[in-house]
């Protein structure tokens, strides 16, 4: 702090405060419309910039040690109510602004210092360009990195690393910003701020790595996951493709003895009975023909793929269908949802069966479009002990596979959905919403 008259402290507070709240605001989205974001934070500073003078007035020792940090605190605690992030995520924000705030202050007043002879109009000039470069890096190789892994440290974090990272970052700055300490132009003292910058900047990236590389392995595990889908999917349909082959044969060896009996009906004259055994083949057709559940080829494909699959283990399989044939929602994601949930139904009804063989198991699964919903639900028996881990199923419902893809893609469509095990029954239902 260099002093000065109360105006001059105003101009200073007020233009660290609105590098801060532009700072933060690159980093994070407001819960609020653009107008109703600029008014609520408008009346904000006027009020903490009052009081951040009426203290500079009144004690401005005082003052001078603790003000940054207040209003700080003060801002932090609005910033969180006003941004839409999660708390865990608008608090790593906040952490990466507050260290922001230290470079462009401390730095604005080591240029007064050293080359100015700390005349508070540079400390002035120098905090508007360095508030200025700052943003200018953050909105061109910064912003769009943080925002993209957003999700991971929201998913990720956890109030022990997060309270961590905070105290080692207030401690550092806090050290750098104490007025008390020497202001004296010495090596010892330069060497000191540089490290501390350096040692909470390194605490800062570290973080960031961790977070991102923590978010990119689960998105690898998730595209795993995908690829193991697809690959089970794949077999379900080469198995198919398979039986098909040997229909074919059989029936080209079966054609020969229904063209010399309807041949030799034809030259006994015998009308009636060839009729009749007309009939019958006509009959014995469509039995063995393939049903066709809904006019969507991809999920038409996907779940007689996964019905045959079910039967040949001998589970009971009730379908209800209604399913356009273009849904708004794409035809990879809805794959997705409904390869996981009828896979993993399987994989459970299996290894019920591995305990108590003479329990019967079934697969109930309703798939329908209610205006611009559509509504998945499906139901199979399961072991009345396994529990839910979070309210997702673990490892006894599923094998490990596909819940996390399920998820995913719910939220990309905001949408709502639940799992639970009604003793012995596991119900897993969702609603998507396919407003574009």
């Amino acid at each position: 702090m260099l002093g000065g008259s109360v105006y001059i402290a105003f101009i200073r507070f007020a233009i660290s405060l609105a590098g801060t709240i532009a700072l933060f605001s690159l980093l994070t989205e407001s819960r609020f419309g653009r107008k109703k974001t600029v008014v609520c934070y408008s009346c904000f500073s006027v009020v903490l910039l009052i009081l951040a003078c009426v203290w500079y007035v009144a004690d401005w020792e005082s003052c001078a040690r603790m003000v940054a940090f207040v209003m700080y605190l003060c801002f932090a605690a609005f910033a969180i109510f006003m941004s839409r992030d999660s708390v865990y995520l608008s608090i790593y924000k906040l952490a990466l602004v507050f260290y922001l705030l230290a470079v462009f202050l401390v730095g604005a007043l080591e240029i007064s210092i050293l080359f100015f002879d700390r005349n508070v109009w540079a400390d002035i000039v120098a905090r508007i360009g360095l508030i200025g470069l700052i943003a200018f890096l953050l909105n061109k190789y910064v912003r769009k990195t943080v925002k993209d892994f957003g999700d991971y440290v929201e998913s990720e974090a956890d109030k022990f690393s997060v309270a961590v990272m905070i105290i080692c970052i207030l401690f550092g700055i806090g050290y750098i910003l104490n007025p008390g300490l020497n202001r004296e132009m010495t090596f010892h003292r330069i060497y000191q701020i540089l490290m501390n910058f350096f040692l909470t900047g390194t605490l800062q990236f570290l973080i960031f790595r961790f977070y991102l590389h923590v978010g990119k392995e689960k998105e690898y595990e998730r595209e795993n996951q995908l690829i193991q889908m697809n690959y089970r999917l794949l077999e379900r349909q080469l198995e198919i493709l398979e039986e098909s082959v040997e229909s074919g044969k059989r029936l080209r060896h079966d054609i020969r003895h229904h063209n010399a009996v309807i041949a030799e009906c034809a030259r006994r004259g015998q009308t009636e009975e060839l009729l009749q055994y007309l009939q019958e083949y006509d009959r014995e057709i469509d039995q063995s023909a393939l049903k066709m559940i809904c006019v969507n080829t991809a999920v038409n494909n996907l779940l007689s793929a996964y019905t045959r699959k079910a039967e040949q283990e001998q589970i009971k399989v009730t379908m209800d269908v209604e399913l356009g044939k273009n849904p708004e929602i794409p035809g990879i994601d809805l794959v997705a949802i409904l390869a996981n949930a009828y896979e993993n139904a399987i994989y459970a009804c299996m290894e019920v069966k591995k305990s108590l063989e003479e329990r019967e198991c079934f697969i109930d699964l309703l798939l329908k479009k209610r205006k611009n919903k559509l509504i998945i639900s499906c139901s199979n028996t399961c072991k009345k002990e396994a529990a839910l881990k979070d309210g997702k199923p673990g490892s006894e419902f599923t094998g490990g596979v596909g819940v996390s893809s399920i998820i995913r893609t719910a939220e990309k469509y905001n949408g709502e959905y639940d799992f639970k095990n009604d003793n012995g029954v596991f119900v897993f239902r969702l609603i998507l919403s396919m407003q574009k």
